[in-house]
């Protein structure tokens, strides 16, 4: 009776063959850690650092040479103490809490119009609402400042004749107009974020509701809606943040009208600090406290969704 040699495993060979997918891995990963740590982490360490940091001046009455101390939580306490500063925060998560469900709202019905047309028209479509996000917001910036300038607004001559006056960029009217600007630039990019989710359903549902007899408002409702939340979350985070940093729009509204300070929002006021004020350290400063808001508002977010998530199981 013949039997079969038994095959013994190397242990210093198998270790090998395991090791080798491992090496590979971080080959892979080591382009992205490079980046990430260049163009997020050490920027972000070194203006948490700066922000520590103030001028100290030295001989009678502080006029003499300055040089650089550890200031610890002073520009930060400055920063904090500052009306204007406050009150961009304030402006800027009321423009939140307006902009960012009627944003999304649109991107939703546009995806569902766009999931439910013909392939013919809605790579046309597609491509038509996602234009506005190609342009550069400081261009659909100035182009959306001529359409507010009273005397080179069509917009505006037109309500003129028919009896109303409207001012795009009075007091209470300008943060609406800057809504405006970053609806019509951000939509279509939102959209197609939803459209992509919509596409990755299987048509087998789809099938299964139309032999249940349930229509097409029925089939978005109960369907394609739970099943996009995962795109729905995700925009609606993107948007957060981006409703924080919002600066490129204010900025060049700015010449066009004195209701938009230099402390419309915390990006601007931080602007303004480092580029003519020349206070680089307690720019950093407001720089960090954005960044910390951000961070507490999106993770908020998420957090309630995940916890809505749980409870509905």
């Amino acid at each position: 009776m013949s039997t079969v040699p038994s095959r013994t495993k190397n242990p210093a060979r198998s270790g090998r063959l395991t090791a080798r997918p491992d090496r590979a891995a971080w080959g892979f990963l080591l382009p992205f850690v490079a980046l990430f740590l260049f163009t997020f982490a050490v920027p972000l360490g070194y203006a948490v650092y700066q922000s520590l940091l103030a001028p100290v001046r030295s001989g009678p009455l502080g006029l003499g040479r300055a040089t650089i101390g550890f200031a610890g939580l002073d520009n930060y306490t400055l920063a904090l103490q500052q009306s204007d500063f406050l009150e961009g925060f304030g402006r800027v998560l009321l423009f939140g809490i307006v902009q960012v469900p009627v944003m999304l709202l649109l991107a939703t019905v546009l995806a569902l119009a766009l999931d439910t047309l013909s392939h013919r028209w809605a790579g046309f479509l597609r491509a038509a609402y996602f234009l506005p996000y190609g342009v550069p917001g400081v261009i659909a910036s100035i182009l959306w400042g001529f359409l507010y300038v009273p005397g080179v607004s069509p917009i505006v001559d037109l309500l003129g004749r028919i009896g109303l006056a409207p001012d795009f960029l009075g007091y209470d009217s300008v943060l609406w107009s800057i809504a405006n600007i970053v609806i019509w630039e951000f939509t279509g990019y939102n959209m197609l974020v939803i459209v992509a989710q919509l596409k990755a359903i299987p048509q087998d549902l789809y099938e299964a509701a139309r032999i249940d007899g349930a229509g097409p408002w029925q089939t978005a409702v109960r369907i394609k809606l739970p099943l996009a939340r995962p795109a729905l979350v995700l925009t609606a985070v993107f948007s957060i943040i981006g409703t924080l940093q919002l600066f490129s729009e204010p900025l060049v509204i700015k010449p066009l009208t004195s209701t938009v300070t230099s402390s419309y929002t915390p990006n601007l006021s931080a602007y303004n600090e480092a580029f003519a004020n020349n206070n680089i350290y307690l720019a950093a400063a407001e720089s960090v406290i954005l960044a910390l808001v951000a961070s507490v508002l999106s993770f908020g977010f998420l957090s309630l969704v995940n916890r809505r998530e749980r409870d509905a199981r």
